[in-house]
């Protein structure tokens, strides 16, 4: 007998929106405002994804040896962001695999580490489809969740928020 799915939860940085190229194009933009000689690698990317922003902004200071805060990082990468994530694009699928899940009542939510003030910026051209959630976690922000990914913590505290949780 085949189990039906009653609930999903969906990351949404590289998972629904392509947004990890604008990160990269923000990295690199005060990489090279600071003349950082360490490449952004794909090796350096991997690591700091799904991190909460304070982590993150700490491994890239430090792995490309910038001459800046941490904070500073945080601050000079959100400007960059205000520009570019409210043109964030949805990735091939997403759209039609969520409208389905919707449509056939099954309980949807978001769990990302995206900090609400970022959520808000790459989600304004599509609140259409991200209405269709249940309901959002933003890890950085949210006191639940203790530790960032690669932890399940943001998944469990997301799945405990259905008003029916799974089991």
């Amino acid at each position: 007998m085949v189990t039906p799915v009653t609930h999903v939860l969906f990351d949404m940085d590289g998972l629904i929106l392509d947004t990890e190229p604008l990160y990269t194009q923000a990295t690199v933009e005060v990489a090279q405002r600071y003349g950082s000689k360490v490449e952004f690698t794909w090796d350096l990317k991997v690591r700091q994804m799904g991190l909460p922003r304070i982590d993150l902004a700490n491994l890239i200071v430090k792995e490309m040896a910038l001459p800046i805060s941490p904070q500073q990082y945080v601050q000079e990468t959100i400007a960059i962001q205000e520009n570019l994530f409210p043109e964030a694009k949805l990735l091939p699928g997403a759209e039609k695999l969520i409208n389905h899940l919707h449509r056939t009542g099954v309980n949807i939510a978001v769990a990302t580490s995206s900090p609400k003030d970022s959520y808000d910026m790459k989600t304004r051209r599509h609140k259409e489809l991200f209405s269709k959630f249940n309901h959002v976690v933003n890890g950085s922000d949210d006191p639940e969740v203790k530790r960032g990914k690669p932890s399940p913590d943001i998944f469990v505290v997301c799945a405990s928020r259905f008003a029916s949780p799974p089991d």
